[in-house]
Order: structure tokens, then C-alpha cells, then sequence
């Protein structure tokens, strides 16, 4: 069966984010106000093949905690749907 996946992966909230506040900062510059903070994180979609939900979702933590998230620096969460 097949699966999609989407992923979000975001700094820790404890971190600084220096590019969020960079973006945060010059948001007045442009005209934008009232806005109070910016954090930028990345989102993944990844399209899988697993025997089952239980199997799709498996795969795609072990992807996040190996390759796609930096568990020191960064939180992540997922959802997997059948397509």
C-alpha cells in the first residue's frame, strides 16, 4: 500500500531561532505590524510503501530520528495518511 507523509520539523522552543527573528524583525519594515514572533522550521513530504499504517508510520519516525530532524536542535511531528 501506499502512504504520504507529512512532516513537520521545527527548532526546539528552548533554542533561539536567529533566521525567525531576522524575518520577525524586518516584518514592520514591509508594512506587516503586530506581528510578535517568527520561527521557521521545514516541512517534508515523503511518499512511502508499507504493508500497513502501523508499518508507514514506523518508517517514518525512524526517518525523522536518523536523517531528517536533528533531535538536539530540533522537534518534529508527522502525520500518515493512505493514499
Amino acid at each position: 500500500m501506499k502512504f504520504i507523509a507529512n512532516i513537520d520539523i521545527m527548532p526546539l522552543k528552548e533554542l533561539l531561532d536567529p533566521q525567525g527573528k531576522v524575518v520577525g524583525k524586518n516584518m514592520s519594515n514591509i508594512g506587516i505590524a503586530g506581528i510578535e514572533d517568527v520561527r521557521i522550521g521545514k516541512h517534508i513530504q515523503i511518499t512511502l510503501e508499507a504493508n500497513d499504517q502501523q508499518e508507514a508510520e514506523s518508517k517514518v519516525e525512524e526517518s525523522c530520528k536518523k536523517i531528517l530532524a536533528n533531535q538536539i536542535m530540533e522537534g518534529y511531528k508527522f502525520t500518515v495518511s493512505q493514499i
